[in-house]
């Protein structure tokens, strides 16, 4: 019976392999994608980049600006997840199972996450670009609604994975909804969901520059103006304080869910 399941595993794994084999080669084929010549082309371009992305003292100069716009950009990102933990916090309650009022509700919280989850984030800097123009306010809007749908997923899964011993009990004694849900729900779900808020941040941090290139605002907006300007000097100086900003970021992250996990 075990060889059997394996020898069937096994068929399984190949063909499987083998599907995915052929859905690179028709993609290549369909996008005239050349792998040797992409292999050839990788000593040129590194080449290029150690010529022209050279930080500068001239480039220097561009420092405090860079700096400023930089923390426009990683504030703006924590308001917008900061601000969007909020409002998931209330569609996670709504949208868990553990906690949901009526299945009405839980449908809608549930749906609101689907959509704006499923949509890019890029997708919604476009859409709201038409609207509101470029400005701080897109990128804003854009980073939260993205957020929104994500968090919300994250949060109801927090919600559901806690233990249900301690809602019971309290359900038995009659205590409110407000009651259970401060006293039982929240306190089992709030390590994983600050851990979440961490990673939501540390993530749009890295998607605030993408948005700032289309809504022109922060460290996207310069970035793209110099690169459009061909002053890559500064560019360099650009991307290696934003890869910096991120590290530094990430570690402070990491080190406070060592302490709330």
């Amino acid at each position: 019976m075990n060889e059997k399941k394996i020898h069937k595993n096994k068929w399984q794994t190949t063909i499987f392999l083998l599907i995915i084999i052929f859905i690179t080669y028709l993609s290549t084929a369909i996008t005239d994608f050349n792998f040797i010549d992409s292999i050839a082309t990788i000593p040129a371009a590194i080449g290029w980049m150690f010529t022209n992305l050279m930080v500068t003292q001239e480039s220097m100069a561009k420092m405090p600006a860079i700096m400023e716009k930089l923390g426009e950009t990683i504030f703006m990102s924590i308001a917008a997840t900061t601000l969007a933990a909020v409002v998931s916090l209330f569609l996670a309650l709504l949208g868990s199972k553990t906690t949901k009022v009526n299945n009405i509700f839980s449908m809608l919280a549930r749906f609101i996450a689907s959509f704006s989850r499923n949509i890019p984030v890029v997708a919604w800097s476009l859409i709201l670009l038409i609207s509101f123009g470029q400005n701080s306010v897109t990128g804003f809007l854009a980073l939260f609604v993205a957020t929104l749908g994500f968090l919300t997923r994250a949060f109801i899964e927090s919600i559901d994975e806690a233990n249900q011993s301690s809602v019971e009990a309290l359900t038995a004694t009659g205590a409110t909804y407000f009651h259970i849900v401060s006293k039982a729900v929240i306190p089992q779900s709030l390590p994983q969901m600050l851990s979440w808020i961490l990673f939501m941040i540390e993530t749009n941090i890295r998607s605030a520059t993408l948005v700032g290139i289309l809504t022109g605002t922060g460290i996207g907006y310069m970035f793209d103006l110099y690169y459009k300007s061909m002053n890559y000097n500064v560019v360099a100086l650009i991307t290696f304080t934003i890869v910096i900003a991120v590290i530094v970021i990430e570690l402070i992250s990491n080190k406070i869910r060592k302490v709330i996990l």
